[in-house]
């Protein structure tokens, strides 16, 4: 009797658990009509097709996403980033990542070699679409500075633009 009581108690919660998983003997449960107010409200307005292609965690373990998708940037901004820093030598570009990176170089009638790194991250000709890093050796430079820098550069893309007839 003591060794089937346990026996028992393993055999009833076996039991009991498959009971509560359902099973492939499991009845089809009867699905109610979706009413009105039963949208997703993480995405509101969106339609059933929508929210079943919506993502999940898992998904960030699949390969699933295409690796030749890049960057759209704004090819005037990066056309004024490279005249305006004309007296800087390119040292590396990634026009997919929308990267370009200066080294050292004296600006006409300065005495401080300054470095440059300038990110174009949005097709929009917007402020918030370029990024611009500007360092001297012997640091960063003042936020006026490099401010002034982005100003130039935006000017003068506003210029390219206005001069292509993309107005």
């Amino acid at each position: 009797m003591i060794r089937t009581a346990p026996r028992l108690a393993l055999l009833g919660t076996i039991a009991f658990t498959l009971a509560a998983c359902g099973g492939p003997f499991a009845r089809a449960t009867t699905e109610r009509a979706p009413l009105a107010g039963d949208d997703d409200i993480s995405r509101p307005g969106a339609t059933s097709a929508e929210n079943a292609q919506r993502s999940s965690v898992l998904d960030l373990f699949t390969n699933a996403s295409d690796p030749n998708v890049t960057v759209e940037v704004n090819r005037y901004i990066w056309q004024a980033a490279q005249d305006v820093l004309s007296f800087l030598p390119i040292q590396a570009v990634d026009p997919f990542t929308g990267v370009i990176s200066y080294g050292y170089g004296t600006p006409p009638g300065g005495g401080r070699a300054y470095r440059a790194t300038v990110f174009v991250q949005d097709p929009a000709l917007d402020a918030r679409s370029l990024t611009v890093a500007l360092a001297s050796r012997a640091g960063p430079v003042a936020p006026e500075t490099q401010r002034a820098v982005e100003d130039a550069i935006l000017t003068r893309a506003r210029q390219l633009r206005v001069a292509a007839g993309g107005l």
